[in-house]
């Protein structure tokens, strides 16, 4: 097994990095203004602290999201060769799919969906 490939790309890609951090630092501009170091964010400038608590219903919901639009994809990619497939490729969609809403469900039974605090939301 000859590894040298391996080593040279390593070590260009290394010069590679290292030679665009050197140019940025040679030919780059310095500031050293006071509202250089200020945060600016999408034109407005920031109040307050930047640790602030966020609920864990926003890191949820993003994961969600991604869980759900990464599953849209495999949908996608099975319906797409959804004819070279045969039956056993629909019976797996199948599955997935119901395995899908069972968790969807169970999302939904446990509060996981609910936005609104516990006195706002209607009584069953």
């Amino acid at each position: 097994m000859e590894i040298w490939p391996i080593v040279v790309y390593f070590f260009l890609t290394l010069a590679i990095v290292v030679g665009m951090m050197a140019v940025s630092y040679v030919l780059g501009q310095r500031h050293r203004e006071r509202a250089t170091g200020a945060p600016y964010e999408a034109g407005i400038v920031s109040e307050g602290s930047a640790q602030v608590r966020f609920s864990a219903k926003f890191y949820l919901t993003a994961m969600f999201f991604v869980i759900f639009d990464l599953e849209s994809i495999f949908i996608y990619a099975w319906a797409v060769s959804a004819s070279t497939l045969g039956w056993s490729g629909y019976i797996e969609m199948v599955v997935f799919i119901v395995i899908l809403v069972a968790t969807l469900i169970y999302l939904w039974r446990m509060g996981g969906l609910d936005w609104a605090p516990k006195s706002r939301r209607r009584q069953p």
